[in-house]
């Protein structure tokens, strides 16, 4: 029969490996967060260049664009 204290070592292997294995998965899921986070400020500088194109016409927005990338 398992003594006590053999139960609790199992139970805290199994809680340590656990633990690792929920912040392997949690970096993972943070660096995820990350790349979508650039990528939707990428998205949103498109949606203001073509916001300026169809509210202001081509010729404006693009002048629009060469200012904001310093043409």
């Amino acid at each position: 029969m398992d003594t006590i204290e053999t139960k609790h070592a199992v139970l805290e292997a199994r809680v340590s490996s656990h633990e690792k294995e929920c912040a392997h998965r949690y970096q993972a899921i943070t660096e995820q967060l990350d790349k979508g986070d650039r990528r939707m400020t990428k998205i949103e500088y498109w949606i203001w260049a073509v916001f300026a194109a169809v509210l202001l016409g081509p010729g404006a927005a693009a002048e629009f664009v060469k200012k904001l990338l310093g043409i």
